[in-house]
């Protein structure tokens, strides 16, 4: 069982940039997909963002690409989600999640094991 915790969430004003950190208790982080997905009040949950085991690849929501950012460190057993540029639509509780798997995906289905979640709110 991988325990996920989340942190960084916030009140930020619109154009304000923000980072999410999500730290598992995963021994071997370094054999997880990793994704970032939010949910904002009255919808479903989104696909944000999701990084490959090794940090070279990634994939971003179009809502999301050219403003958002993720990496990780997995001497840390971190992953990240820098958030730039930030839009009130962008409010939302942000989850991490992890698959024991090779291929990034953005099916939330697909994914293993999940945080708590932190919530991001962005005034305009």
């Amino acid at each position: 069982q991988v325990q996920l915790v989340e942190s960084g969430g916030g009140l930020v004003q619109a154009g304000d940039s923000l980072r999410l950190s999500c730290t598992a208790s995963e021994g071997t982080f370094s054999n997880l997909v990793m994704g970032w997905f939010r949910q904002a009040p009255g919808k479903e949950r989104e696909f944000v963002g999701a990084i490959s085991r090794s940090g070279g690849s990634t994939k971003y929501a179009d809502s999301v690409k050219g403003r958002f950012t993720i990496s990780r460190d997995n001497a840390k057993s971190t992953v990240y989600l820098q958030m730039s540029s930030l839009k009130p639509e962008d409010t939302a509780v942000y989850y991490c999640a992890a698959r024991r798997a090779v291929v990034v995906v953005v099916n939330p289905h697909l994914y293993d094991y999940w945080g708590q979640g932190t919530p991001v709110t962005v005034s305009s």
